[in-house]
């Protein structure tokens, strides 16, 4: 279920981000790409990135803890932004999914989807109940 709820805020952040014209990054939806393509489209990019940030940028965030440590967390932004671009990537092979054509626009859109992120996963996150003694 957390997975399911992580791919759709993945999705709208996404959205989002390519509702910003000056970054760049734009989704290239499955034919005849109507309005249900778009939104399955965004889906399974969202699906992709979830799972590229779980398992390759889990691995890549633990090889770079030292530049983590030298850095004071700001490759941090690097490393999303490669995860987003390795996502295009990946999609761009099936001639659908996410385009992005820079960088370090790919960057900042990045830094924006975590941000989306957080804020929605404050919000969805389930509450501890307290205990009334």
């Amino acid at each position: 279920m957390r997975f399911i709820v992580r791919v759709v805020v993945n999705a709208f952040a996404i959205w989002v981000v390519t509702l910003i014209p000056v970054l760049e990054v734009s989704i290239r939806p499955f034919s005849p790409g109507e309005t249900l393509q778009v939104v399955l489209t965004l889906l399974a990019v969202a699906a992709i990135f979830a799972l590229v940030n779980t398992i390759i940028g889990t691995v890549i965030k633990i090889v770079a803890i030292p530049l983590y440590i030298l850095t004071l967390g700001l490759i941090s932004f690097l490393i999303n932004g490669f995860l987003l671009w390795l996502t295009a990537w990946i999609t761009s092979g099936f001639g659908w999914g996410l385009t992005v054509e820079s960088f370090w626009w790919g960057v900042v859109a990045a830094v924006i989807i975590s941000i989306i992120n957080a804020i929605f996963g404050a919000i969805l996150r389930p509450q501890k109940k307290q205990r009334h003694d």
